[in-house]
């Protein structure tokens, strides 16, 4: 089954953003169609306040519903409609009564006016003038005929709202019914100007325009930088861990990542740290399988050949020589199997330990006194002295407790293996610098090594007569504990008397 592809943090991050555009932009949407309806609103509730105004008027000043009446009523009311483009009045039937364009294109027909002589006045303009005059009756004809047709057909007791928009100018229109004392006596349309409402909305529709446009810009910018300064780096990271996993020839390069102090600089050293260890623990892994194998050979090889000859051999004190060295043999094996996987049990479990603050001087008494008490038991005659530079100084270190129990042990056991009765081992702590040495001193032949860090390596032994109680691994085990603490250790002969030494430099805590 073909895996599917997942998708890449950046793709996702756009993808929501897409979406949340797409939602914000529908909103936008209808907010922005519902701007101009809501405007409109607020002019037509205006216009019917208007309305109610002059409907008042009407029958205050007990105006008749007629052409000469309302027309006077326009011309002495002009008040009632100040910042109106229009007023039209029409009877119950749809018909004109009163309009003020009307009363602005004849005003003869209701002021008194002086007689004006022209002259001189140019044949084109009179011409221009009348052409204008004739397009303004017959646009007036065509709304008239509109709000007639409208009256007839659509009025059914609500007002009527009628939005028109000429030669790039918007108007409202609001057509309400007259009534006097509950009687209907005709209509009025009231017409205003309203260009402030399409500025409006397109001041609004430009605002969330340069909006998107630099949030756009910001998720734009936001997303090139995801990408160069955590995306990519990731990738490369993943890349780097799958060509460990390939075992590729050519690893990939992280070093530009390393001189980051950022999380992803921190990330890449981590993994960059991790994957040595675990090189380091499969590479020890591996040692430790050829080493052992190499081991077990030997006294496999012993085992084989004394069991061969044991088979053929009748003369008792030659079978209980050769039943000896099969049993040294069989307790070789065992002490090395035993070791090696008490050895693997320690590093899995030195991983998931925690360090703390421990006192060195509580750990080294503690395990000296239980090796006193052992010696006691099998009446060996060997001195156990523990010398401190300052009695009563306290020596905190960050460690694991009963690791460090396990250092102080296999040294002490080993400097015990090669003593002899009724000579002494020295303890000693002392402190150097930002570091505390502890140094395990015996009276035993000392090394014969001309490079005494080999006793530190895996199954190597300078074995005293009954080697089959050592496999060889606890120097290498303790070495690998010290490591873990941070420090040092390190093998030399003592340069006062016969005797070897044991240095081991743990740092102090802070």
């Amino acid at each position: 089954m073909k895996k599917k592809k997942s998708a890449s943090i950046l793709r996702k991050f756009l993808l929501f953003n897409f979406l949340v555009f797409s939602i914000l932009g529908l909103f936008t949407i209808l907010y922005l169609n519902a701007v101009q309806p809501n405007l409109v609103k607020q002019r037509t509730i205006n216009h019917l306040t208007v309305i109610k105004n002059t409907s008042d008027h009407l029958e205050r000043l007990n105006i008749k519903f007629n052409t000469e009446s309302i027309n006077t009523f326009l011309l002495s009311t002009r008040f009632l409609f100040q910042n109106l483009e229009r007023v039209q009045f029409y009877d119950k039937n749809g018909n004109i009564v009163g309009d003020t364009n009307i009363l602005d294109l004849d005003q003869n027909s209701f002021t008194k006016q002086g007689t004006v002589i022209q002259q001189n006045i140019d044949e084109k303009i009179k011409f221009k003038e009348k052409k204008n005059n004739l397009i303004k009756k017959r646009d007036n004809r065509s709304n008239q005929d509109l709000i007639k047709k409208t009256i007839k057909e659509k009025f059914v007791g609500k007002p009527i709202v009628l939005e028109k928009k000429i030669n790039n100018s918007f108007f409202v229109s609001t057509l309400n019914k007259v009534e006097i004392k509950n009687k209907l006596f005709g209509f009025i349309v009231l017409t205003e100007q309203a260009n402030d409402i399409l500025f409006a909305v397109e001041e609004r529709k430009n605002f969330i325009i340069r909006t998107v446009l630099a949030v756009a810009l910001v998720i734009l910018i936001f997303s090139l930088f995801l990408n160069k300064y955590i995306l990519k780096p990731i990738r490369f990271l993943v890349m780097y861990t799958e060509a460990i996993k390939a075992k590729a020839d050519k690893p990939i390069n992280m070093g530009k990542f390393f001189i980051r102090e950022d999380e992803i600089g921190t990330l890449t050293k981590s993994i960059d740290e991790m994957t040595l260890e675990l090189q380091k623990r499969t590479t020890r892994a591996e040692t430790f399988s050829t080493d052992l194998a190499h081991e077990i050979r030997n006294p496999l090889a012993s085992l084989k050949g004394a069991s061969e000859l044991l088979d053929k051999t009748h003369d008792q004190k030659e079978r209980k020589k050769l039943l000896k060295i099969i049993n040294h043999d069989v307790e070789r094996i065992e002490r090395l199997i035993t070791d090696y996987s008490q050895m693997l049990k320690d590093e899995a479990s030195l991983s998931r330990e925690k360090m703390k603050k421990i006192n060195l001087i509580n750990v080294i008494d503690t395990v000296v006194e239980e090796f006193k008490y052992n010696l006691s038991n099998q009446n060996k005659k060997i001195d156990i002295n523990i010398k401190k530079d300052n009695v009563n100084k306290n020596y905190h270190i960050f460690g694991i407790e009963n690791r460090l129990e396990q250092v102080i042990a296999n040294l002490l056991d080993n400097a015990i293996s090669f003593s002899v009765n009724n000579s002494k081992i020295d303890i000693e702590l002392n402190e150097i610098k930002e570091n505390f040495v502890l140094l395990i001193k015996d009276e035993g032949p000392g090394f014969t090594e001309t490079s005494t860090q080999k006793i530190f390596k895996r199954f190597y032994s300078n074995r005293p007569t009954k080697f089959g109680k050592h496999s060889g691994l606890g120097l290498n085990i303790v070495k690998n504990i010290v490591e873990l603490h941070k420090g040092k250790i390190s093998a030399s002969n003592r340069a006062d008397v016969k005797g070897a030494q044991i240095e081991v430099l743990l740092p102090k805590s802070s």
